[in-house]
């Protein structure tokens, strides 16, 4: 498993790296493509929020780049300054992307609810997993149970990349099917909304991937330690 391990992670990384550079360059191309409503992405995020009937969250701009966030604590949504102001396909995919993390929690979407859940969960797990993980490798022969403990640490981890998936999708499914009923985007400028959106999602895809394999390579240093000792 240890070879085939690195080969897998090996992709996986190469893999992370393509995608986050297509995603880039996809941006930067659509960051020049202006729209002819010329809204900007705050603009975009209120009136889409005003179509679903939500009146309890707020649009409000945050600094720093790729810091787009839909927070449900304090309903808000959050847009980083190069979508908050600019009036480009960019920045409308992504203001609308996160205004549909806001829909979701208004209707109670499953999948949501459950990653909400599970955040407190992870930021314990994610603050200690890798310390056990590395003690329980090192003292694999001797206390065996303490990798499992990281195994499960970093199976919560594991769980919610996987559980992330439908939300970021179905944010963007909902994002783009809303600009394409209100008409907000011409042809071409919601074809390029549903490219930029497609490699977004592609970087969560990557990322739940790599962390399924790295659970099971821990997995198999676990099981391999237990058929070591039988």
């Amino acid at each position: 498993m240890g070879g085939g391990y690195i080969i897998i992670a090996g992709l996986i990384m190469l893999s992370s790296w393509l995608v986050s550079a297509r995603l880039k360059s996809k941006f930067e191309l659509y960051s020049k493509l202006q729209l002819r409503n010329n809204m900007s992405g705050a603009e975009i995020a209120e009136k889409m929020l005003a179509d679903h009937g939500i009146t309890d969250v707020r649009v409000i701009s945050t600094a720093g780049q790729l810091t787009d966030h839909y927070n449900p604590a304090d309903k808000t949504v959050n847009l980083s300054e190069v979508v908050y102001y600019h009036r480009n396909v960019a920045a409308a995919a992504v203001a609308a992307h996160e205004c549909g993390h806001a829909v979701q929690h208004a209707i109670g979407y499953e999948w949501l609810n459950m990653r909400s859940k599970l955040v407190p969960i992870v930021s314990i797990a994610s603050n200690y997993m890798q310390w056990v993980l590395l003690a329980g490798i090192l003292m694999i022969q001797v206390f065996p149970h303490l990798l499992l403990v990281g195994i499960i640490l970093f199976a919560v981890t594991t769980l919610f990349s996987v559980i992330t998936l439908p939300v970021e999708y179905d944010a963007s499914n909902r994002a783009l099917a809303w600009l394409e009923n209100k008409h907000m985007l011409t042809q071409e400028e919601q074809a390029g909304a549903k490219d930029a959106l497609k490699w977004a999602a592609r970087t969560y895809l990557v990322a739940a991937l790599g962390s399924i394999a790295t659970l099971l390579y821990y997995i198999s240093i676990y099981a391999g330690s237990n058929n070591r000792r039988d």
